[in-house]
């Protein structure tokens, strides 16, 4: 079993996505989620020597739906800003201080910033602990290095216990 699935949580996580983002629930659609949510992880847990364990599963399945609604509301508010008067929108660059020491945990956070519509990882300096995150409108930079530090790295040190 754990052959085929060494990544079981991820598999889940990555089916689940899946299906919340198809526009159809057919037969073909649910059978290449399973699909790709079973091989992705087989070829890549190589890739993975020294990942951390997961302490706390039920946090990371709650905050896995935290992620989802958050992409879910960033797609409306990109929607709203690129429809509207676009010298309203205020792009930028902010450097977020990391408080995670594992790389694996901190390549997680860039993922999610990434993943979140208006928002993109560019680079994770682990010598310096800093995150390059560039956002499509940043009226206030501290104001968005603590949303990304209260709302991500706080749960994901909490769920790795780091």
């Amino acid at each position: 079993m754990n052959r085929l699935f060494p990544l079981p949580f991820t598999s889940l996580a990555m089916l689940s996505l899946w299906l919340i983002l198809a526009s159809t629930y057919t037969m073909g659609s649910v059978v290449m989620g399973a699909l790709v949510a079973t091989l992705v992880p087989i070829w890549t847990v190589r890739f993975w020597p020294d990942r951390p364990t997961l302490r706390k599963p039920l946090k990371a399945f709650g905050f896995f739906f935290l992620v989802c609604r958050d992409i879910v509301a960033a797609n409306l508010v990109v929607a709203r800003q690129v429809l509207g008067p676009l010298d309203r929108i205020r792009p930028g660059f902010v450097e977020v201080p990391l408080d995670l020491e594992d790389p694996f945990i901190a390549t997680i956070l860039g993922g999610i910033v990434t993943l979140t519509p208006g928002t993109v990882s560019i680079d994770i300096d682990m010598e310096r602990r800093i995150l390059h995150v560039h956002a499509l409108d940043v009226p206030d930079g501290n104001a968005l290095i603590a949303e990304i530090k209260a709302r991500y790295e706080a749960p994901l040190k909490e769920m790795f216990g780091c």
